[in-house]
């Protein structure tokens, strides 16, 4: 909805189309008589759209459909939504939206006006940029069990890294064990296999899971264990679970795995 906007925004009415009343369908029309990739998305759209009309002549759903092409049957069920923005999404599906928003900045002239967002120098191919990312995603699943968590931020995707990273990767920058754990030869101790499994387990927990809902999160609080001990820099974090929540807090020394013979 967001990229439709945009591309609605001070488009001549030429491009527009005098009497379609989809704009979108009209512009991505035109484009696609120059831009080759655009004419792709227009077939694919065409076709979609007889497809769900189809469905709706169908009184008995849509087992008519699946003895059709193979690909005709591994087309999903659209909802309202989905046909709404329908050419948007198809062109970001097949990663190729990108694309297309980058033709039509790079010819705003013959379908938007002076002041329009697309024909704007700076704003123009920001948008064409930003939309790089989304085209590189394969969308298989829309919506996953997990979905009602957020993403982690980037500096949580870091330590992820680094935490999993470091046990494969010798040829490394950084020769810190993760945690502090030291493999001593190959004894199979499996005391020592469940304490790694343990303390891993436990620096995941600290991180946005499917189980526990991150709330906050701040390094660098200091904790005084003793009164005759100076405060120790550790990371803080408050968890939500389904009937409970907690904080943590973590010394630095082992989120960065340089624990060494501290107590």
């Amino acid at each position: 909805g967001v990229v439709e906007a945009c591309l609605l925004h001070m488009l001549k009415r030429r491009a527009a189309g005098f009497l379609r009343t989809d704009k979108v369908a009209a512009l991505f029309t035109k484009v696609g008589k120059t831009c080759a990739v655009a004419a792709d998305v227009c077939k694919k759209v065409q076709e979609l759209q007889q497809q769900v009309e189809s469905r709706k002549n169908q009184p008995n759903g849509q087992e008519p459909l699946k003895r059709q092409g193979s690909t005709t049957s591994k087309t999903p069920v659209l909802t309202p939504q989905a046909i709404k923005h329908i050419w948007v999404r198809t062109a970001l599906i097949e990663k190729v939206l990108d694309k297309i928003v980058q033709y039509i900045v790079d010819n705003c002239s013959k379908y938007y006006e002076k002041e329009a967002l697309l024909a704007d120098p700076v704003c123009g191919p920001i948008l064409a940029s930003l939309l790089v990312g989304p085209c590189a995603l394969e969308y298989t699943k829309l919506k996953t069990a997990d979905h009602y968590w957020t993403d982690p931020s980037a500096d949580e995707l870091v330590q992820r890294h680094r935490i999993h990273g470091a046990h494969g990767r010798q040829d490394s920058p950084c020769k810190r064990p993760a945690l502090g754990i030291r493999k001593r030869h190959s004894s199979g101790s499996t005391s020592e296999d469940r304490f790694a499994a343990s303390a891993r387990e436990y620096v995941e927990s600290l991180h946005q899971n499917s189980r526990t809902h991150l709330l906050y999160g701040k390094n660098n609080v200091l904790v005084q264990p003793k009164d005759d001990l100076e405060a120790i820099p550790g990371y803080l974090s408050l968890h939500q679970s389904a009937d409970s929540l907690t904080l943590k807090w973590t010394p630095n020394q082992l989120m960065n795995g340089t624990l060494g013979d501290s107590e």
